[in-house]
């Protein structure tokens, strides 16, 4: 039993989620080491308990009872695999903060991930999410993983076609949902470097700094500023990010609300189909700066729902729920939530 001395009941998790929701869990356990993971596995009672995986808590929201074994992913450890003449292969255990780590590739000289900057949560969470942002998805650059099976108790490697990327989803979300526990990624960065510049809003910001030849680090610093002038701090406004998935419609379906609404935001996908903006569709719904009840939407961003203060679980489903209603009623487009309601 020494592998779950830590092991403890009814414990408080309103600061282990960016929303600062003020959510207990029946039994908790902070895994540093995949033996605890083992030792869940081989006592009976915790392995027929519902169990939560929760990294960052950046992308979920509790309610305020769960009813779970909660396991805390705090793995830690960062390291350079292989480095040839196409690829730099590195690696970072499910429990290192997201940021940070790619902090740590540019650091050491590493570019790829400089797009993805500043995104909250931890390395073992991006493979759920297939995180992305700026002209960048996880899946671009991933490699492949080490997870613990809780359904034969043993270590596996995942590659790319096994997690099932699609757009902020993949196989963790789905059949491996709280079955797999994501321990160490790895992720491939290609060489040479290419630039990720065609957001407006990036290529404005060097423009404006006269970084015509932009440097990882300096296309990572611009994104930084950006995302800090949208988004609001979690340690000083409760929130889970952006909250819902940037709808795919088809080209029929764009053009016909482009006639009615001519500043629609819209970006032409491979397929043919046109990606929304969520954010623009539910500032047309007037929700930018409104709430109801305890939890709104971010004055500054609407596609980012917030904790006004004391808000539950339960206040920010009915809040997500009205803007989904509002969206519909007026375009006739289904937003998707992105943070996963425990």
């Amino acid at each position: 039993m020494t592998n779950l001395s830590t092991l403890q009941a009814d414990y408080p998790l309103q600061n282990l989620n960016t929303f600062g929701i003020a959510a207990r869990a029946r039994q908790f356990l902070q895994v540093e080491s995949p033996v605890q993971l083992r030792a869940v596995f081989d006592d009976p009672a915790l392995r027929a308990t519902p169990r939560l995986i929760l990294g960052g808590g950046s992308n979920v929201v509790l309610s305020d009872q769960v009813d779970a074994l909660v396991l805390q992913m705090c793995l830690k450890g960062r390291r350079i695999v292989d480095n040839n003449d196409q690829r730099v292969l590195v690696e970072a255990a499910a429990g290192e903060n997201w940021h940070e780590f790619v902090l740590w590739t540019l650091q050491h000289g590493l570019a790829g991930l400089e797009n993805l900057s500043l995104i909250p949560g931890t390395v073992g969470a991006a493979p759920i999410q297939n995180i992305g942002a700026y002209g960048l998805e996880m899946q671009d650059v991933f490699d492949s993983l080490t997870a613990f099976d809780f359904m034969t108790g043993e270590m596996v490697q995942l590659d790319k076609a096994a997690c099932r990327f699609a757009y902020r989803d993949s196989i963790f979300k789905h059949d491996y949902k709280d079955r797999m526990v994501i321990l160490a990624v790895r992720f491939a960065l290609p060489k040479p470097w290419q630039a990720r510049l065609a957001y407006a809003d990036v290529e404005r910001y060097l423009s404006q700094r006269g970084a015509s030849d932009p440097s990882p680090a300096e296309i990572s610093d611009a994104i930084i500023a950006i995302r800090q002038a949208k988004l609001p701090d979690p340690a000083k406004t409760g929130n889970a990010g952006s909250f819902f998935k940037n709808p795919v419609v088809s080209g029929a379906k764009r053009d016909s609300l482009l006639e009615v609404y001519p500043t629609l935001v819209s970006h032409v996908q491979g397929t043919g189909d046109y990606k929304l903006a969520a954010g623009w569709l539910i500032d047309q719904c007037g929700w930018k700066g409104k709430h109801l009840g305890r939890a709104g939407v971010y004055e500054k961003q609407a596609l980012v729902l917030v904790n006004r203060g004391g808000a539950s679980g339960a206040d920010v489903r009915a809040l997500a729920s009205a803007v989904q209603a509002d969206v519909l009623a007026k375009f006739g487009v289904v937003l998707e939530v992105e943070p996963v309601f425990v």
